[in-house]
């Protein structure tokens, strides 16, 4: 799957998210890095499990993001940090990603932060 640059199925991801979930009730609250990345997701996940309070969306533009997975491979090791396959994945985000900031822009959740900075630059944003 991550040769490929496709996604994990829905039901997998919200299995393994619902069980670390579980493991950690006690805690105030999660940060689900890159999630939902399709509304289905989001859907099912406010109806089983929880509703986000928000969800933060990093907008940065894909010729950053691909300069900055291509610096990410030089040490990642990671056998899809390559140009094509990182171009496959922002498609496939992108082809995805569009209802579901709707979705959350519509329910007044989304928190969209300007992430073309470094990283303190974006942290204190």
């Amino acid at each position: 799957i991550m040769e490929s640059g496709a996604l994990v199925s829905l039901d997998v991801v919200l299995t393994l998210l619902k069980e670390a979930m579980m493991k950690n009730a006690e805690a105030k609250g999660f940060l689900i890095d890159g999630y939902p990345r399709e509304l289905e997701q989001g859907t099912r996940f406010e109806a089983e499990l929880v509703p986000p309070a928000c969800v933060l969306y990093f907008e940065v533009p894909d010729d950053v993001m691909v300069e900055r997975l291509l610096g990410r491979a030089k040490t990642s090791g990671r056998v899809d940090d390559n140009e094509e396959t990182i171009k496959k994945r922002l498609k496939t985000f992108h082809d995805h990603s569009d209802k579901v900031l709707e979705h959350y822009q519509n329910s007044k959740l989304l928190c969209k932060i300007d992430a073309r900075g470094g990283v303190d630059d974006i942290f204190g944003e």
